[in-house]
Order: structure tokens, then sequence, then C-alpha cells
């Protein structure tokens, strides 16, 4: 379960660009400031989407399950 963090005394001028900034992403405030802590901590060792995940594990040359799966049935079916 995650942790509530709570940020007290914002300006509002920063307040108001981090909504502007959440709008333009398409976020809710929220999201947009745990994209931004995100990035902070782990740069460019961020968490990738799923298809992102997926066109890594082609570029290098691994096999997915259903890959395996079929893998086995050709050794299967080769004896």
């Amino acid at each position: 379960m995650g942790v509530n963090l709570s940020i007290k005394n914002v300006p509002e001028e920063l307040a108001r660009q981090l909504r502007e900034r959440a709008r333009r992403h398409h976020r809710s405030l929220q999201g947009e400031l745990m994209a931004i802590l995100e990035e902070a901590v782990w740069g460019d060792r961020r968490r990738l989407s799923p298809g992102e995940v997926h066109q890594r594990v082609r570029e290098l040359g691994l096999r997915t399950g259903a890959e395996a799966v079929e893998m086995v049935r050709e050794d299967r079916d080769g004896r």
C-alpha cells in the first residue's frame, strides 16, 4: 500500500502552474505530482508501459510467454 504525503504552504502561483501543467498532460493534479516525483527519483529508469516492455523484449530478441508455449509444442512435435 502507498504512503500519503502532504506539502503545506504551497505558493498560489506554483499551485496554479502545477494545475496548468497537469491539464496540459491530461492528468489530475495528483497524477502530475506523481509523474514529477517519479522523474525526480528514477529519471530514465522510469516504469515502462506494457507496450514499451513488449517493444523492448522484441528489440532484445527475448521470448514471451506465448512464444514459450509455441516453442515447447514445436519441440514436443519434433520428437
